[in-house]
């Protein structure tokens, strides 16, 4: 069957009479961040030392931060992230599902192929409520009345 104005092609970015549609990777690695975010388990994406220093000297957009995205020839995306984790989480079950769920939405977004997404483990962390409502006891002095 012949494509026709009426029967379009099957890949909606693959019309060429129209113009072309190019993703910008900085779209890409939000779109990383968001999925990661959405995994139990993840306290952060990106906020490791090397990335602390290469956003003051590179000035990078925090968006992209802690995502490393490249495409090969055949338009696949290769994905790298790097987390933070939450204190008491299984580290291999949360990287496991940002990688499902990385690859996954990246794919139903774009409609192109991520057949490698690479997770990094920068750190773990407190989760935010607890860490914020958590005070050391030494730090606490006991109002009592001064002596002098």
């Amino acid at each position: 069957m012949q494509p026709t104005e009426f029967n379009p092609p099957t890949r909606l970015d693959d019309q060429p009479e129209l113009g072309d549609i190019k993703i910008n990777h900085t779209v890409i690695a939000s779109i990383v961040r968001l999925a990661a975010m959405q995994v139990k388990g993840v306290a952060g994406v990106g906020g490791g030392l090397v990335d602390g220093i290469s956003e003051i000297f590179a000035k990078r957009e925090s968006d992209h931060r802690g995502v490393k995205v490249t495409e090969d020839q055949e338009d696949n995306y290769t994905i790298e992230v790097r987390l933070v984790v939450t204190y008491g989480a299984e580290i291999g079950r949360t990287a496991y599902e940002v990688q499902v769920a990385v690859r996954t939405q990246v794919m139903a977004m774009t409609g192109k192929n991520v057949p490698r997404v690479d997770v990094i483990i920068e750190g773990v962390r407190l989760p935010s409520d607890r860490a914020a409502g958590t005070e050391r006891s030494d730090d606490l002095w006991p109002d009592g009345p001064a002596t002098d």
